[in-house]
């Protein structure tokens, strides 16, 4: 089935006949193709200080800035629920976005379904994956990592159909070849192959599912442990500096392709992700140290840690520039981001336009951002903090060592170890 393309709008707005002591619910309406759901946002204000025009709560109240980003945090987890559900399913509709945002979770009702097959792959999948809800809702894990797992899962299902005939495999029935069978599978037997790495990663999540029926003890030992997934650490090579340096200097006299364009020129030199650079308000803007410093500080929506990041120069014209764009009025943001869906599909149109022949996405100039700083002398274990890594294994992915670098550092090493006429000098 074809998907359609889809919107949703978003309607913040008082209940104002449920007023009580002067103050009132704020409800928010989820809107697509036409038809509404409301959600209670689980705030109560005075109408009276409500900013009709600006959707947000007026100065004057006491705890503005705390109902404010309550707002702000709603409208991006509901972007961001939308988002996921487009890349799942043919038709979203405003329940599925409620239920989404809301916890409710299609994975539960599968759980009590086979509640008498707990010794099953699939099972152990569900019983993970309504874990991992858990604490998305929380906050303490990415929803986007939920997909991820949600995604493993139903490639286990299909290939447990195509291999096995079955609907579901008993932990005691799989045994060291089902890995090398799934990778196959993944590679070479579905219509549209995965990547080495993707298809290994897909391996590497059923690994650890398979783990907790050891745990368990279910079984003793994880069949497919011996099967190495070290395909997973591919290097995303950088954007070049010129090529970014093209991207920005280029008018596309489109001003939806031009917003796209300084918000991706924002990440480049700041190395938020989507999630993270949609998410950014005044707010996130700290003054640091005696000189009072401009730093982005945030923490990250997929790993909680703490990014914080020094404004440079061309980001802080870009904050400038879209200071009073209706879009980052009404929505308290720093930038005026589309959903990730637009925000990407533009980015291959600007690729286009600019001669760049790869694929432009948001998650590129992450990585760009890593090579630029790396590569400008700043320290791997300060690019590391900057991206809001927890390890700094997962840093080195990102970074790339380049010529220019290597070619100063060991003219630096050549002086220390050697005198102008090349004899080899004693360190003391």
């Amino acid at each position: 089935m074809m998907k359609i393309k889809q919107d949703m709008d978003l309607l913040l707005w008082i209940r104002r006949n449920q007023t009580k002591n002067d103050v009132a619910p704020l409800y928010i309406r989820v809107t697509i193709d036409g038809i509404s759901k409301e959600i209670s946002l689980g705030v109560k204000i005075n109408p009276k200080d409500w900013d009709i025009k600006s959707k947000r709560v007026k100065k004057t109240e006491p705890s503005y800035k705390v109902t404010n980003s309550k707002i702000i945090q709603a409208q991006v987890d509901l972007d961001r629920h939308f988002d996921g559900l487009l890349s799942q399913e043919d038709r979203v509709t405003p329940d599925m976005v409620k239920n989404a945002y809301l916890g409710r979770s299609e994975t539960k009702a599968k759980k009590e379904q086979i509640e008498k097959g707990k010794d099953t792959i699939l099972f152990a999948f569900d019983e993970f994956i309504v874990r991992f809800e858990k604490m998305v809702d929380k906050g303490l894990r990415s929803y986007d990592t939920l997909k991820h797992w949600r995604n493993t899962k139903k490639k286990v299902e299909a290939f447990l159909v195509h291999k096995y005939r079955a609907k579901d495999l008993a932990l005691s029935k799989i045994e060291p070849i089902f890995g090398d069978h799934f990778y196959d599978y993944l590679t070479l037997e579905v219509k549209v192959p995965l990547a080495e790495p993707s298809a290994k990663k897909h391996i590497k999540n059923t690994k650890q599912i398979i783990k907790s029926g050891v745990k368990k003890k279910l079984i003793t030992v994880n069949p497919i442990e011996d099967f190495k997934c070290g395909g997973d650490d591919t290097q995303i090579l950088p954007l070049e500096i010129h090529q970014v340096d093209a991207i920005y200097n280029k008018d596309f006299g489109i001003d939806r392709l031009n917003e796209v364009r300084d918000s991706f020129v924002f990440q480049c030199f700041t190395g938020f992700a989507y999630q993270d650079i949609y998410g950014l308000t005044p707010e996130n803007i700290v003054r640091v140290g005696t000189a009072k410093e401009k730093w982005l500080i945030k923490d990250r929506g997929k790993t909680g840690v703490s990014e914080m990041v020094p404004v440079l120069p061309i980001v802080s014209d870009l904050i400038k520039k879209y200071r009073n764009h209706p879009k980052c009025i009404i929505n308290n943001r720093l930038m005026p981001i589309d959903s990730n869906a637009r925000y990407n599909g533009y980015l291959k149109e600007i690729a286009v336009i600019c001669g760049i022949k790869r694929d432009l996405n948001t998650h590129l100039a992450r990585h760009t951002f890593a090579d630029i700083m790396l590569n400008s002398g700043v320290p791997l274990e300060d690019v590391s903090k900057m991206l809001g890594h927890k390890n700094i294994r997962t840093t080195q992915r990102y970074c790339r060592v380049r010529k220019e670098r290597i070619s100063q550092s060991m003219h630096m090493a050549k002086n220390k170890l050697f005198s102008e006429d090349g004899k080899l000098m004693l360190m003391g």
